[in-house]
């Protein structure tokens, strides 16, 4: 059984049709690469999967359960991370502290803001932070950190929930091409240990044809093609599609 199995999909705001029947399924420990031009239902599709958008057709089943149309907060509660393209931190919280703030939400006691983050399971927020190689900086203000350590401290805060799936959301931007590559190695490296598939949209086909196991193409609301890297690279249809030159333009 597939980790993820996204079934006939469809979406439409007023008379656009920004997903047209999109199916594809995502294994445990897998990288899927979510790609296409501006327009093509990437973001629309990204949003069906956690809920924060209800589709007009189409399921979503996570581990064999249907999970189409739940709220964001249930989806997460079934084991969905989640990453943004703009990183969401406490700027003044510590490293530590933000990765303990994760913990706490995961164990219910967010709503408790009488609770000090500081005191609540410290050696498993250092446990994460050593995972995604931060635990050196544990004490630091996150608004003192380069922002590629700032998108390694909220994986570890999405981590914290022990998510079987997690969607990053265009996970490299803002990111030189060393950083970006460094950090979707890592995520790649956690997820084969974890058993965690991983759903992400990304406009650098460096990180995409260098790093994920499938890439999905979406072309106006509709999957184009699905395969390995090179697969797609080599598909006709996609070139087309990019006009030849598209796939080397969004790399830029």
């Amino acid at each position: 059984m597939s980790l993820l199995q996204v079934q006939g999909l469809r979406k439409s705001f007023g008379g656009v049709q920004a997903v047209q029947g999109v199916s594809f399924a995502l294994q445990a420990g897998e990288l899927l690469a979510l790609i296409g031009p501006n327009g093509a239902g990437k973001s629309t599709t990204f949003n069906l999967v956690g809920g924060q958008i209800l589709p007009d057709a189409g399921r979503v089943l996570l581990q064999g359960q249907d999970i189409t149309g739940l709220a964001p907060r249930a989806v997460w509660r079934r084991g969905v991370g989640r990453t943004f393209q703009i990183a969401q931190t406490f700027a003044s919280f510590t490293v530590l502290q933000n990765v303990q703030m994760a913990l706490l939400s995961h164990d219910r006691h967010a709503w408790r803001w009488w609770r000090r983050a500081d005191a609540h399971r410290p050696q498993d927020a250092l446990a994460l932070l050593e995972q995604v190689g931060m635990a050196a900086q544990a004490q630091r203000p996150c608004s003192a950190l380069a922002y590629g350590d700032v998108k390694r401290v909220e994986l570890a805060m999405a981590l914290a929930h022990a998510p079987a799936l997690l969607l990053m959301d265009e996970p490299t931007a803002g990111m030189a091409p060393a950083e970006r590559l460094a950090l979707m190695q890592l995520v790649q490296r956690i997820a084969r240990e974890r058993h965690m598939g991983v759903l992400f949209t990304e406009h650098s086909m460096d990180v995409v044809f260098g790093l994920a196991d499938r890439v999905a193409v979406l072309v106006r609301g509709q999957l184009l093609a699905e395969g390995t890297p090179q697969q797609i690279q080599d598909d006709a249809r996609v070139q087309a599609a990019y006009l030849g030159t598209g796939l080397a333009l969004e790399s830029a």
